[in-house]
């Protein structure tokens, strides 16, 4: 058996991949900004059924899927489509510093809202420096620090 050897089978592999991804983002796209404690994303599903809207999150992988159905009469006869139609799909992979519990999901005017909080682990905080107690042996130099032995 003869192996032959395509230099860009792999770089066509790659191109389809890319592409598929963007093809699939571009059937759902996003706006993902933070604000305060909270990350919000915005989906855009104009004609989407709100009851087929399906938000779930699965070992950190937050999944969102809609179906947008096409109207298939026998009477219809298309003269232009150009709105897909179908299920859509999208996956996000998200990090340990969500609050899982706390997502809550809204759909409204063709747009679902996906607000997600950071976790309160995960929150930035202030830590106060306090000014330590030491008193300053001014015969020897030295400091002795109150509570602590040197």
């Amino acid at each position: 058996m003869v192996t032959r050897f395509d230099p860009f089978r792999d770089m066509d592999r790659l191109a389809e991949q890319v592409l598929g991804t963007a093809r699939s983002a571009a059937a759902m796209p996003m706006d993902l900004y933070r604000s305060g404690d909270h990350y919000v994303m915005h989906f855009d599903l104009p004609g989407v059924d709100p009851g087929s809207i399906d938000v779930s999150v699965e070992n950190r992988a937050l999944t969102i899927q809609a179906q947008r159905t096409s109207r298939d009469d026998e009477n219809t006869q298309w003269l232009a489509r150009e709105r897909p139609s179908g299920t859509y799909a999208r996956q996000l992979n998200l990090g340990d510093g969500f609050s899982l519990d706390d997502i809550d999901a809204t759909y409204a005017d063709g747009v679902l809202t996906v607000t997600l909080p950071v976790a309160e682990q995960a929150r930035p905080r202030r830590i106060d420096v306090t000014r330590a107690n030491s008193r300053h042996n001014v015969e020897t130099g030295t400091a002795e620090r109150q509570g602590i032995e040197t």
